[in-house]
């Protein structure tokens, strides 16, 4: 899925240099269109008749969801119907650079795939709209409620720089952690371990099995931040991974890090990672997992999707909460990672931000979520939206840990603060090389110390904070 590697770094595209040349702010009003009249149907003052101009990523969601949320936009104001230009791209950046520098970019962006937009750079040229009139407007299907009342924990803040104004709206959600079947662990007449020891008898019973405890991407090993980094928070506290993402001196150094990176280590030492993981691609490694030569892969819920052409139907595919490290954790079982996905922006120099706005608000309806939901296999970032609804075994079980985890939901920032500390040199440089074994615990964290300390002494990197 484009989308999919391209938010992971699969591809790389040098998108701050490009972007770099976009013209430098500006909001020139006589380009846009007169806001309509503001009513309890129309919070935003929708324009009922002006044209609406859409950009959506044409990856592994497809367009079809956000056509169909613009057929329902078409219905709440019938003057716009024929109006409604909508156009697909993977080649966002391409497509959209010359609009960005002409002053003449779309009213909602899906800013997502290989060539997607920098959002700092869209940020620091004051490029977007703030999106704080949406989240404060009333929701569609509950007037009492405003559109940032529904949506999941952690999605609003992932859309802000610095705790400034909501730049982004982020409308899939994630949900992250270890991710095993249901089918496999039976066979073995095991259940998912809810402690570290657990973990390793598991393993052990399923090395003598001639079956591997763990495999990842080894060519891209930052996927394993999706179960360590919680791991890390329920260890010592979401405030070790805090300082981590304001990269403060020696924040790698903390008890809880160097207890995460041993218990990953050991299950390299006791021999339970598949053979050949470190030169698996996330395909490779996922489909391996898929034939049952390995129990339990670090991934995300789209893996659902990716996978489903290597996954047995009777697999039951589930994901599970890191492991207890043992009874002093800070966080209680069922702690994990789980964050917004797929990127929607509002130009500011768009000539109808309010119907931008609108849509986003449709979109986050529940009619418009479900549909969402039941095409693309992922959930969105509307608290709920899958009543009545049969969900398929992933999916299934990602909102059953998601319900679970309650209020003890992380969101490291480490991966879209800083890119490329966080995936080369964090995750191939130093996890990476602890997992094949070529680093022990000790050296990947001096070695996390020194990237992290060099980034945050680099004055060409803005830098940004917990707020």
């Amino acid at each position: 899925m484009i989308k999919r590697s391209a938010a992971l770094g699969l591809i790389t595209v040098p998108a701050m240099s490009v972007l770099s040349a976009c013209a430098s702010g500006g909001d020139d009003d006589t380009k846009k269109v007169d806001k309509g009249e503001k009513s309890a149907k129309n919070p935003l003052a929708v324009n009922a008749s002006a044209p609406l101009d859409v950009v959506i990523f044409d990856g592994g969601f497809g367009q079809k969801y956000a056509k169909d949320a613009e057929a329902e936009y078409a219905k709440a104001y019938p003057k716009t119907k024929g109006k409604i230009k909508h156009a697909a791209t993977q080649k966002i950046q391409t497509v959209l650079q010359p609009r960005f520098n002409g002053g003449t970019p779309p009213d909602l962006v899906d800013n997502s795939g290989a060539e997607q937009m920098d959002f700092g750079t869209l940020v620091s040229k004051n490029q977007l709209t703030d999106l704080t009139p949406l989240l404060d407007s009333p929701s569609l299907d509950d007037p009492n409620k405003t559109v940032r009342e529904t949506l999941r924990p952690g999605v609003v803040e992932m859309g802000q720089f610095d705790g400034k104004p909501v730049w982004i709206l982020y409308y899939a959600y994630t949900v992250y952690g270890v991710w095993y079947s249901k089918t496999n662990l039976a066979k073995l007449d095991a259940e998912y371990p809810e402690t570290w020891d657990d973990m390793l008898k598991v393993c052990e019973k399923a090395k003598k099995k001639g079956v591997a405890g763990w495999t990842y991407p080894g060519k891209f090993p930052y996927y394993l931040p999706f179960s360590l980094y919680p791991f890390i928070a329920k260890i010592g506290g979401r405030d070790v991974l805090d300082s981590i993402d304001n990269l403060e001196p020696n924040a790698w150094k903390n008890p809880a890090v160097k207890a995460a990176f041993e218990a990953y280590y050991e299950l390299y030492k006791k021999g339970y990672i598949l053979k050949g993981t470190p030169g698996l691609s996330h395909i490779e490694s996922q489909t391996a997992w898929n034939e049952g030569n390995a129990l339990f892969i670090p991934n995300g819920s789209w893996v659902e999707n990716e996978a489903k052409k290597t996954t047995p139907k009777d697999f039951q595919m589930a994901v599970g909460a890191p492991s207890s490290l043992d009874k002093s954790d800070k966080m209680p079982f069922g702690t994990l990672w789980a964050s917004g996905g797929e990127p929607f922006i509002v130009p500011k120099a768009a000539k109808n931000p309010q119907g931008g706005m609108e849509l986003l608000r449709i979109m986050l309806g529940e009619k418009s979520t479900k549909n969402f939901v039941q095409q693309v296999s992922s959930l969105s970032s509307l608290n709920g939206g899958t009543e009545g609804l049969t969900l398929p075994p992933g999916l299934s079980s990602a909102q059953h840990v998601l319900e679970q985890a309650g209020k003890n939901v992380v969101n490291p920032r480490l991966q879209d603060w800083y890119v490329t500390l966080q995936k080369q040199q964090i995750g191939v440089g130093a996890l990476g090389e602890m997992m094949a074994g070529r680093m022990t615990p000790a050296e990947a964290i001096k070695k996390c110390q020194k990237f992290a300390d060099a980034t945050a002494k680099d004055d060409a990197v803005k830098k940004y904070k917990h707020v």
